[in-house]
């Protein structure tokens, strides 16, 4: 099914599966919006998007912050007439051991990873629901399944987001047509593990940075494969990993 004029809010636009995504869906048809708090950034990838001939909207905001998302979701409807999903990506994943007490680190994933999806559900919904169909698929990840070195709290945020999918989809989807999907990915080759601090955590690791991870475009293509369903699938979730990753 084409994605032709669907109009599709990324947030985490700026790099990694994000801007991954945002080509993808974009050459296929669809109107991509992006949403990261680099401002430089979405515009660069406006520009790639334009010259391959997609169309694109930048609206740079925190998904920390509510009434960001909300300015987004006006700006989106109010520029292409509608918004018809939305792909939580944004995410933090600074590892650390708990005995290392990073405290302010672990409220920053909750604050990213958690709330951030919780506000962009609460920003988009009452547009999905008034036109009785649309798409959420929300970033979570293999940690959802199991705990691996410094994760604790990574882990617990990614859990979050996979419940709360499925609770969207039982919720939202059966009465609403709104079709919802967790999308967790092991490891990809992104910066996401640039936000590690503890050095400790960066020695355990190795052996997973060393394999050959997942490109962020395999992961845009898994979102493109959801999205591209007809209206009456809804994929649950998508549990995607590297060959090599046990």
């Amino acid at each position: 099914m084409s994605l032709n004029n669907k109009v599709i809010l990324i947030t985490g636009a700026s790099s990694g599966i994000g801007e991954a995504t945002a080509i993808k869906l974009a050459t296929d048809g669809a109107k991509v919006v992006l949403m990261a708090r680099s401002k430089d950034k979405l515009e660069q990838l406006k520009t790639t998007i334009t010259e391959k001939g997609g169309n694109a909207l930048v609206v740079p905001g925190d998904v920390t912050k509510a009434g960001d998302f909300e300015q987004a979701v006006k700006h989106t409807v109010e520029h292409f007439g509608k918004v018809n999903g939305l792909i939580n990506n944004a995410g933090l994943m600074p590892l650390s051991y708990i005995k290392k007490l990073k405290t302010d680190e672990w409220n920053t994933m909750v604050d990213v990873n958690i709330k951030g999806v919780l506000n962009g559900v609460a920003a988009i919904l009452p547009e999905l629901i008034a036109q009785k169909g649309g798409d959420i698929i929300n970033v979570s990840s293999m940690a959802a399944h199991r705990y691996f070195p410094g994760g604790a709290v990574y882990c617990a945020t990614k859990s979050a987001v996979k419940m709360f999918s499925e609770g969207l989809r039982q919720e939202l989807s059966p009465k609403y047509g709104i079709n919802v999907t967790s999308i967790e990915p092991g490891a990809v080759d992104t910066n996401l593990t640039n936000t590690i601090t503890d050095e400790d955590i960066k020695d355990d690791l190795k052996g997973m940075l060393d394999m050959t991870s997942l490109n962020a475009e395999d992961i845009a293509n898994a979102i493109h494969y959801v999205l591209s369903q007809p209206e009456r699938v809804n994929i649950n979730n998508i549990y995607i990993v590297p060959s090599e990753q046990q």
